[in-house]
């Protein structure tokens, strides 16, 4: 990059600093494996005290690897094809703006066809469920593979490279929140790659690879088991229809590339996301036509206002004269930035959050509600989202200052309306 100039050091450091950078990278593969091997027990409790330590051969499989970074490379090898548009990521910090192909849609359809044509010509993919803990452990080692490596290179770069909030020249901290902005080997992002590819992708295998467990394990699906694929379907399908939208996001512009985002995409997503359809292989739920349908209109209502709201603040981003926001009410800011204070965003200020997290609930009911387990997903996504928000908060305040202030009090609450 052209500019040299110094980077200043990261004084403001997140989840508990160096000592919270320690104990994460430890904590977080433990609580995946934990909840998957609670996941198979009779009494699917996380407070389970009869749960057994499992030795090696319940949690590594070299085979297992081998699959791991068999998946990665396909989906590398997808993501370099010459398919979809080239377009031009935010402004960085010289001025000068990367280019990202999109065609993780594609990548999607590729991979579904591959799926069928591979079980249709006899690849036992329900076998993902029983190798899951094997798999998590080897995505786990890959996470950790990748994330020395980024942080290895990261030693390396001019410092204009190097990511706001991970140049605290702590190491720890450093590896764990990520150091450099963008790491790219040529052409290739690999963060970007790992924020929609080998995780969002992989979470609907292993969602269908559990269908047909159910399938070999009942005959045939479950109405539950049907919806959790379909919303969860509709959520990732989602994503990589707008994937052009995530080059806005927080983890794009402001996040460095360390363990934190790498495991969180490679590991956390895929394995957690799907605890849902996971539960469900083992602990089958009845459910009513009543219920169903109140819950897919509950998903539907989820759904609506996180695309709209979404919609909204990516077409405002994108051109605010786009004749779709034309109309809505805004704030000014020094920056010559201007706030929405009208619309979804006059409602509260993240209404895409709120619209998440009905979505999150909808996607746990069908496990009924005799298990807190399935609703692990909702209880870390609203505490993610709550700490999301505290970041954005403190990011926005401090960028627009008194325009900040001004539009906290046009817009009090921060997720739920008239709640918080």
């Amino acid at each position: 990059m052209g500019d040299k100039s110094k980077m200043p050091r990261t004084t403001e450091l997140e989840f508990g600093g160096p000592l919270g950078a320690l104990v994460l990278p430890a904590l977080l593969p433990c609580t995946v494996l934990y909840l998957l091997l609670t996941c198979r027990t009779e009494a699917a409790s996380v407070l389970n005290n009869s749960l057994v330590l499992p030795d090696l051969s319940q949690l590594w499989d070299s085979g297992a690897l081998l699959l791991v970074l068999a998946w990665f490379s396909l989906q590398a090898l997808l993501y370099l094809l010459p398919l979809g548009k080239v377009t031009q990521g935010m402004p960085l910090r010289d001025g000068t703006r990367l280019s990202y192909r999109i065609n993780g849609l594609h990548a999607l359809v590729i991979t579904a066809l591959l799926a069928v044509v591979g079980v249709s010509c006899g690849l036992h993919l329900g076998s993902v469920y029983d190798r899951c803990v094997h798999l998590a452990s080897a995505a786990t080692l890959a996470s950790f593979g990748l994330s020395a490596f980024l942080y290895a290179r990261s030693l390396r770069v001019p410092e204009s490279a190097l990511a706001p909030g991970g140049n605290s020249g702590n190491p720890i901290y450093d590896f764990f929140i990520g150091h450099e902005l963008n790491p790219r080997i040529g052409s290739f992002d690999l963060k970007y790659f790992c924020e929609l590819r080998p995780g969002l992708i992989g979470w609907l295998l292993i969602d269908l690879a559990m269908l047909l467990k159910e399938c070999e394990l009942r005959g045939s699906p479950s109405l539950a088991m049907l919806l959790v694929n379909a919303f969860q379907f509709l959520y990732v399908l989602d994503a990589l229809w707008h994937e052009e939208a995530v080059l806005t996001t927080m983890d794009i512009v402001n996040d460095g590339f360390g363990f934190m985002l790498a495991f969180g995409d490679l590991t956390w997503v895929p394995f957690t996301y799907s605890l849902q359809a996971h539960f469900l292989v083992t602990h089958p739920q009845e459910l009513s036509t009543p219920g169903a349908i109140a819950i897919v209109l509950l998903n539907a209502l989820g759904y609506y206002i996180f695309r709209s709201a979404n919609s909204q603040k990516n077409a405002f981003r994108r051109n605010p004269g786009d004749p779709k926001v034309v109309g809505l009410e805004t704030i000014p800011t020094a920056t010559g930035r201007q706030l929405l204070v009208s619309g979804w965003w006059g409602l509260v200020r993240h209404p895409n959050y709120l619209g998440d997290l009905i979505m999150a609930l909808a996607w746990s009911l069908p496990c009924g509600l005799a298990h807190v387990l399935p609703y692990f997903y909702v209880v870390y996504f609203t505490v993610l989202l709550i700490h999301r928000e505290a970041r954005d908060e403190h990011h926005c305040r401090r960028k627009y200052g008194s325009a900040w202030n001004t539009y906290c009090s046009r817009v009090p609450y921060r997720i739920f309306p008239y709640l918080y």
